[in-house]
């Protein structure tokens, strides 16, 4: 009988190794960008030889792209699924992004980070990244017409702006841009809704005055896990 194949420091290859694979892609593009990582590193970390990262994957194309998917399969379900609140607190849970520790900088939004380091608007992963933010506007869009919106489709693609201007915005400051963003955005939602009464207190149509967001060196800073999106 054939013993299975070992990789390195004897670990067996089987189900388990694309699995290490993904948790190793999702580790090293995260931290040090997708252009930075190579196969060879990527698969020391994974505990596997190369042979077996391609029997799993056709490239790093590919890898890529299977990496994106696994950020938030069920577009942001946590959120949009909810049925505790209703459509308007949907659509605000939606700026309620995580921060990391003070001392760590904020990864920036995968899709976004991924379009950016990849300047081919063919390969497969700007596809995903692509498909995936036009799917998000659409599930913004769609709760939105569930809250009242006079022009769902508008109000979702506003607020899909917010959320990457916001995620970009976090990771340059390298402090919370996000409650600022949902400032905004509750006046956008509450101006487009019909015969909801405001409750933001502020005059239709005004934009809340925001403090600057606390640096992450801040003591007021608070501590959480960096967030995908």
């Amino acid at each position: 009988m054939t013993k299975p194949e070992k990789g390195p420091q004897g670990r067996r290859r089987g189900r388990g190794a694309r699995e290490r694979i993904l948790s190793a892609s999702q580790q090293l593009f995260r931290a040090q960008g997708i252009n930075r990582t190579g196969m060879d590193q990527l698969c020391a970390v994974a505990q596997v030889s190369k042979r077996t990262a391609y029997q799993h994957f056709a490239g790093k194309d590919e890898l890529v792209a299977e990496y994106l998917r696994r950020f938030d399969p069920g577009l942001m379900a946590a959120v949009f699924d909810r049925t505790d609140l209703t459509p308007r607190e949907r659509l605000l849970a939606a700026f309620e992004m995580p921060m990391s520790g003070p001392d760590e900088l904020t990864p920036l939004c995968p899709y976004i980070a991924a379009t950016v380091e990849i300047h081919d608007p063919q390969h497969p992963a700007s596809e995903y990244a692509r498909e995936y933010k036009l799917a998000i506007a659409a599930r913004l869009a769609e709760t939105a017409r569930e809250a009242g919106a006079t022009d769902p489709e508008r109000l979702g693609e506003q607020l899909a702006l917010l959320l990457d201007g916001a995620s970009a915005r976090t990771r340059v400051l390298n402090a919370e841009s996000f409650p600022t963003a949902a400032a905004i955005a509750a006046v956008l939602i509450d101006n487009a809704l019909e015969n909801v009464k405001a409750t933001t207190g502020t005059t239709k149509g005004e934009i809340p005055s925001c403090p600057a967001p606390p640096s992450r060196h801040s003591p007021t800073a608070r501590r959480s896990s960096p967030s995908p999106d």
